[in-house]
């Protein structure tokens, strides 16, 4: 009896194991990344306060993105999984309303960098094995940045113009709401596109003068992806 009952257990263990086991799938993706607008930030945000004073567009921080992941199919509706990607933008920015002595313009260099490690799990409501796959999904996002103002800048304390170079960098943490569609190709393979949503505020060292307390990390990506079943 108990020999029956442990082979029983060992068949009922095999048998959950494949369906919720069933594959792993390993990707990557490219695409593009859009900030938040004015509108969508906190006043306090540094981007959002150098506009105020300086020469350019939020729609300048708009860039490439590029990544990979990998995921655990768990039964034919769920995967599991983990990913990373990266974004980095430098903007060139002049003063709006003023200029050196000699009539130049005070140039400076506006860089974000963010490499965002997500977990994320994805619902396929016409199965992971269907002909056309679309899902939704979401998790956490934990973002590794880094935020720089280099080149001239302008004490309107006493009017000087100097030179220098101020960063600030950390991790934080959001969520990410994803959906998209894939399409398989020949035994293994899959293509197709996402969406993702992030949002995350990054707090700057006051010690540092940015003119803003808070970095938005946010942003719309919309991505091509290509990934492979191994089963």
């Amino acid at each position: 009896m108990v020999r029956r009952f442990l082979a029983s257990g060992a068949m009922v263990l095999a048998c959950s194991g494949a369906a919720f086991a069933q594959d792993v799938v390993i990707g990557g993706n490219i695409g593009g990344f859009l900030v938040k607008s004015e509108e969508a930030r906190d006043r306090s945000d540094v981007l959002r306060q150098n506009l105020t004073f300086l020469d350019f567009m939020l729609e300048d921080f708009n860039g490439a993105t590029a990544g990979g992941d990998f995921a655990i199919s768990l039964g034919s509706f769920l995967e599991v999984g983990a990913g990373v990607n990266y974004y980095a933008r430098t903007v060139p920015t002049v003063y709006s309303r003023f200029v050196d002595s000699d009539g130049t313009e005070i140039e400076s260099d506006l860089k974000l960098r963010n490499i965002p490690i997500a977990l994320t799990a994805k619902v396929f409501p016409l199965s992971r094995d269907a002909g056309v796959q679309p899902y939704v999904g979401g998790g956490v996002q934990f973002n590794l940045w880094q935020y720089t103002e280099v080149g001239e800048f302008l004490d309107f304390s006493n009017g000087d113009i100097f030179r220098d170079s101020f960063t600030d960098d950390g991790m934080e943490i959001g969520p990410v709401f994803l959906a998209g569609v894939r399409f398989p190709v020949g035994a293994s393979a899959l293509i197709g596109g996402e969406w993702r949503y992030s949002t995350a505020r990054a707090d700057l060292d006051p010690s540092l003068g940015f003119s803003g307390d808070t970095i938005d990390l946010g942003g719309n990506s919309f991505l091509f992806t290509v990934s492979f079943k191994l089963r």
